[in-house]
């Protein structure tokens, strides 16, 4: 585990010993939570699994759930949230939404949200779900974890024999990756995937729900529909134009293909580097109602709807324990505060 994770986990431990986030829910002005979801998978990861912190278990989304109603914090859709925000100080709400339309979404969390009868967001990247789009997060590890050696060039081969070495070769590659404009980033991970015989395409297939299986999840009452852009690029990096084009013609691709124009997108990545005042002006003028981030915090009566900052239930704190730090939205925006 990294030093930030280390330090993350004690500040978790020492809060869930302490009963401190039952105080802080009484005392804070935070309205409610946007919980933060990408993968809900039954298997254990393996041990080179640098994106097991985008996956949960069932059995801890059953948890949380059941946690929240004990906690009297209601689950409600994103709609509700932002009315609720409106409204004078009523009952704490949690809102779940779910990042990039995976199909494990359809498979294994839905039942549980059902058995709750918990609403829920699912912000789908159109080209994704048309299985030309590259989660090329997925992809760098998954080739990174089949080769004793990464080459990047003629010059450049990182090694990735031992745990450590494949551990440090992903973080070299996704960063190196993430600062790059995304052309660049496009091509090199396109590169990587020809020389070692890696099918995006297929890849993407397998993992994200299509048109048909997104329709029926859509048709379902719990379910909202948001938009993720087109091809998950961070926003950021990309002229003006093209930014506003993504996310205005992932509106208009969904509501061709789903027959209702999402009123909600989120911003893929989602960090300050990846959106900024520039895409939350932009999704503005788009028409959209809401827009979230990945900073972490809580909800209040003056947040930006359209800069909404979400928790992340991260695949690295699957502890009971951890369910009321979680739920206390108030400690996320003194900890991003701080950060």
């Amino acid at each position: 585990m990294s030093l930030k994770y280390a330090a993350i986990t004690a500040t978790f431990e020492a809060l869930a010993l302490s009963r401190l986030p039952g105080l802080v829910r009484v005392l804070s002005r935070s309205r409610g939570v946007i919980f933060t979801l990408h993968r809900v998978l039954p298997d254990m990861p393996a041990p080179f699994s640098p994106n097991a912190i985008l996956q949960i278990r069932p059995d801890f989304l059953d948890a949380v759930l059941t946690r929240l109603g004990e906690l009297g914090i209601e689950i409600v859709s994103l709609d509700d949230a932002l009315t609720r925000l409106a409204e004078p100080a009523g009952r704490p709400f949690a809102v779940f939404t779910f990042d990039d339309g995976y199909r494990d979404n359809r498979d294994h969390a839905l039942p549980i949200l059902w058995r709750h009868n918990a609403p829920f967001t699912l912000y789908v990247p159109t080209a994704l779900v048309e299985g030309t789009g590259e989660i090329w997060w997925q992809a760098i590890e998954d080739i990174i974890a089949r080769t004793d050696a990464l080459i990047l060039s003629p010059t450049e081969t990182l090694p990735a024999a031992t745990l450590a070495d494949k551990t440090r070769a992903y973080a070299t590659l996704y960063w190196r990756m993430r600062k790059m404009p995304e052309p660049d980033r496009i091509a090199l991970m396109r590169e990587l995937a020809t020389s070692y015989g890696y099918d995006l395409a297929a890849q993407c297939s397998s993992l994200v729900m299509n048109w048909t299986e997104l329709a029926e999840l859509a048709a379902d009452p719990l379910c909202t529909i948001g938009a993720h852009t087109v091809h998950h690029y961070e926003l950021a990096k990309l002229p003006p134009d093209a930014a506003r084009e993504e996310m205005a013609r992932s509106a208009d691709i969904i509501e061709a293909r789903l027959g209702k124009r999402p009123e909600h997108i989120s911003y893929p990545i989602g960090g300050p580097v990846s959106a900024g005042e520039r895409e939350f002006t932009l999704a503005g003028e788009i028409g959209f109602k809401s827009g979230v981030t990945t900073r972490p915090g809580g909800l209040y009566a003056e947040s930006r709807l359209l800069a909404l900052p979400r928790i992340s239930l991260n695949g690295l704190f699957q502890k009971s324990r951890y369910i009321d730090v979680f739920a206390t939205g108030a400690i996320f925006s003194f900890l991003g505060r701080a950060a």
